[in-house]
């Protein structure tokens, strides 16, 4: 049986709900499959920042480096932290078992508001 590997999302109401998943998922399709409210409004497509999440700041420096377009792109998402990262960009596996990320409290969808 293949290893499963844990990630915690933290609600935007605080809940904590920690879920198990293979390796090569990645953290918006790991939170479709529990019923996690994370938006993916590209579906993973890296064109959009609906999925935006917040690294646990013990978790964020064990995470591969942002590259230019997901950067990009977070400079659209909705309260934008020092440690936030694209879901569909953080994949589990070995170095990121057990980690923690936080939902923020909205989400900016550049395709409906496109004024904000």
């Amino acid at each position: 049986m293949a290893k499963k590997y844990t990630a915690t999302y933290i609600l935007a109401n605080g809940e904590r709900k920690t879920v198990q998943g293979d390796a090569g998922d990645n953290l918006l399709e790991l939170a479709h499959q529990h019923g996690i409210p994370l938006e993916g409004a590209c579906e993973c497509a890296l064109a959009c920042s609906t999925c935006h999440v917040i690294v646990r700041e013990n978790w964020f420096n064990k995470l591969s480096e942002a590259t230019e377009k997901e950067e990009d792109l977070l400079d659209f998402a909705f309260g934008l932290t020092s440690t936030s990262r694209l879901g569909c960009q953080i994949v589990l596996g070995p170095d990121t078992d057990g980690i923690v990320v936080e939902l923020p409290k909205a989400t900016r969808n550049m395709m409906v508001d496109k004024d904000a």
